[in-house]
């Protein structure tokens, strides 16, 4: 038996396989519910009723629970006439696929939460419990946080509306707390021709420090900034395009300038953990009478010794005759104000997720939405989280290749 030798035809040759592209997703219709909240001093909603028209006229479903907009003053009314569903039954609310929050998920709400569920809404990392995530895990939740989400540009867009909100507002009260109404020194803050300026005292240049000072500034404050990180402190000079007193976290000067100040702002910012102190008891019992101070850094601990944890119903105690107010959550204070800030930032946002497919397509492609997402499915994937409450992390770059 003979063996045939193989054949090879000139005309073999090889070809290419066509390139396999990414295919845009089609558009998906989004199911948002906009819970009414009960947390404790939150008067924001999430979404304006004009941000809930653009999006019910672009083919997405809004229900809103009953009176949820009352804090921030938009009707139930205004959401119907934006084309919104008014639900008075919480449980029926949570059935909806998103859930967009100004507040963190409550306990009184976990029962209500529904397996595979994507949630928007803020951390509050100071106040998280463990039991929470663990059961928003359990139930394959997909959530993403205020706090974190960042933009194009890297910024966390609804953090710094924030900051800009509490810095302008607390120059604005500590003018209400300096009048003799209200028990202060009886002085305008600013000054008029003829009369010396008012003095505030600035701890903290990121951005509420920033805003704190254009607004003393436009009221003719005089205004010292006291920051550690150089950086920061150049940042807001050329920011506010004037030559301003700055100076490093110094006790010695620091107490010196307290002591002759009108108003002072605690605008310290802690990535985690606490606000560190750095006024201390003796520093403030050595203020002039009727001085006020506004600590903006109360939700994180505070960085006056003395300042303690108020509400907007009593929103001041006195101590060695100095004006403490230590409300948290200020943005709160000017509801409107802050809904429309973080309408603006989440109405585009939900706007892509839709025409993306869904969030999990949109952050294959949208890295810095990454940054936002804490639970995946689930998977916890915010390793800050993981390693305060001791729990399993899993990358979410892994998690959403896996899923290609």
């Amino acid at each position: 038996m003979t063996l045939k030798k193989p054949f090879v035809s000139s005309g073999f040759n090889y070809e290419t396989l066509e390139e396999t592209l990414d295919v845009k997703p089609r558009a998906s219709s989004l199911s948002i519910a906009i819970p009414r909240e009960n947390a404790f001093q939150e008067n924001r909603i999430a979404l304006s009723p004009d941000a809930v028209g653009v999006l019910v006229s672009n083919g997405h479903r809004v229900s809103v629970e009953h009176k949820a907009g009352e804090g921030a003053h938009f009707s139930d009314e205004q959401y119907v006439n934006a084309g919104a569903q008014i639900l008075h039954d919480k449980k029926e609310l949570f059935q909806h696929d998103m859930i967009v929050k100004s507040a963190p998920v409550s306990d009184e709400e976990l029962p209500l939460l529904t397996v595979g569920q994507t949630i928007i809404s803020p951390i509050h990392l100071p106040v998280m419990k463990t039991h929470i995530l663990e059961k928003m895990m359990e139930k394959r939740i997909t959530a993403l946080s205020f706090e974190n989400l960042k933009d194009e540009s890297g910024h966390n867009p609804i953090v710094r509306s924030m900051s800009e909100i509490a810095g302008t507002a607390v120059m604005l009260i500590a003018g209400q707390y300096l009048s003799s109404a209200n028990c202060g020194k009886g002085m305008l803050l600013g000054g008029i021709s003829g009369i010396p300026p008012t003095k505030v005292v600035i701890i903290g240049a990121g951005i509420v420090g920033e805003y704190a000072a254009r607004t003393a500034l436009a009221v003719g404050a005089s205004v010292k900034i006291f920051d550690n990180n150089i950086y920061k402190l150049k940042r807001l000079q050329n920011n506010i395009g004037v030559r301003l007193w700055t100076s490093v976290i110094e006790p010695k000067i620091l107490s010196k300038q307290l002591k002759t100040c009108d108003v002072a702002v605690g605008a310290l910012s802690s990535s985690s953990g606490r606000t560190p102190v750095v006024v201390t008891e003796e520093m403030v019992s050595m203020m002039r009478p009727g001085s006020v101070i506004m600590d903006v850094s109360i939700d994180r601990g505070g960085c006056f010794e003395t300042s303690e944890v108020t509400t907007h119903e009593h929103p001041v105690v006195n101590k060695y005759d100095v004006i403490h107010y230590g409300v948290p959550n200020i943005p709160s204070g000017f509801a409107r104000t802050a809904s429309e800030a973080i309408s603006n930032v989440l109405m585009p946002l939900l706007m892509k997720i839709g025409d993306e497919g869904g969030l999990e397509k949109l952050v294959w492609h949208q890295f810095n939405i990454r940054n936002g997402i804490y639970l995946f499915k689930g998977a916890l994937t915010n390793f800050h989280l993981s390693e305060r409450f001791n729990l399993k992390y899993t990358d979410l770059n892994l998690l959403i290749a896996s899923q290609r």
